[in-house]
């Protein structure tokens, strides 16, 4: 059986860290992960996936993240139930093994106050040289042969 869940988005909220009776962290938040299609309007969008975080990484996320911080979450979905007044309450959470922190969220980074314009040069350049690939015609392939058959020595072959 495999039960994995791989999600990259931004925090809705700060992390919320607790710790167990027996002191162990735990934290949990929403993610915030922008669907891959628009709607029939033309708009993206996202779907709010509650997650938990244990022990070093719970920790983790609470000291270097805040709200709109993009990461990457990589575990597995969790159901549990709970009684609340009477009923019982359903939760589907992803567990998270291993939390990557990709990029700073949010609109008060040390960055944008300065107007770091070396990184955003910098980002334009990049962006600037990927459009340029992609936007160059094709080169010959050389791998067609206009029907022939290709000749080569088994002997040559790895496998």
């Amino acid at each position: 059986m495999i039960n994995r869940a791989t999600l990259v988005g931004r925090l809705v909220e700060d992390v919320d860290l607790r710790y167990t009776p027996s002191g162990i962290a735990a934290a949990t938040f929403t993610l915030a992960v922008t669907r891959p299609f628009a709607n029939q309007e033309g708009v993206r969008e996202a779907d709010f996936i509650r997650c938990v975080a244990w022990r070093k990484t719970a920790e983790n996320l609470a000291n270097y993240t805040k709200k709109g911080s993009m990461i990457a979450v990589d575990g597995r979905i969790q159901t549990r139930s709970y009684e609340k007044d009477g009923r019982r309450v359903y939760v589907t959470e992803v567990v998270a093994d291993t939390v990557q922190f990709l990029a700073r969220g949010g609109s008060n980074t040390a960055e944008k106050q300065q107007g770091n314009s070396k990184g955003a040069a910098q980002q334009k350049d990049a962006s600037k040289t990927a459009r340029e690939a992609f936007s160059k015609p094709p080169q010959a392939d050389p791998f067609i042969f206009d029907g022939e058959p290709i000749e080569f020595n088994h002997d040559d072959l790895p496998f």
